[in-house]
């Protein structure tokens, strides 16, 4: 990605097939860097309105989403997808466990596999706070067909794809 500050306004600019193609990647770089912030933003927000910490609200939003997907999560799975280890994550669960936003439960049939589950206040909350703005995004997104919408996501797997095998790849 290149860091170099973007040309001026009104300064003549190549427009070759190949400059426009780099000029996009950059505009989509960017567009998806602001999104991300946004989203970031928003997860404050639920956490501020929740009276939580950023990093528990981000948390019970994953344990939300992955039960909406109808894979509830792991403790371990959940501390890798917020980035703490695991006595970090186990630290979080008794917060948000204690604090009634979540119980752990044992229903597979191997009794030691936990999985993580929203009570239904927090739910009841969870859905108060992002509904109106999933039927915001379902108004944008209904404006696209169908394919364009499966090539995004498709998109979206291989730059999220790239940014794991990135990160593994690091020696940090």
């Amino acid at each position: 990605m290149n860091w170099q500050q973007p040309a001026k306004v009104g300064t003549a600019v190549d427009t070759t097939s190949e400059d426009q193609m780099v000029m996009q990647r950059e505009r989509l770089s960017n567009a998806l860097r602001i999104y991300g912030d946004g989203y970031g933003q928003l997860g404050r927000a639920f956490a501020a309105q929740a009276g939580l910490h950023s990093t528990d609200a981000m948390a019970l939003i994953e344990i939300l989403a992955a039960e909406q997907q109808g894979a509830p999560l792991s403790p371990a799975r959940l501390g890798e997808r917020v980035g703490l280890t695991s006595g970090a994550t186990s630290t979080l669960l008794n917060r948000l466990e204690d604090a009634g936003h979540i119980v752990r439960s044992r229903v597979s049939t191997d009794r030691r596999v936990v999985t993580l589950h929203s009570t239904p206040e927090i739910h009841l909350f969870a859905n108060t706070f992002f509904d109106p703005l999933g039927e915001r995004i379902a108004a944008v997104l209904s404006r696209y067909p169908v394919d364009v919408l499966d090539e995004f996501v498709s998109l979206l797997g291989e730059l999220h794809h790239v940014l794991e095998t990135y990160r593994d790849d690091q020696d940090w």
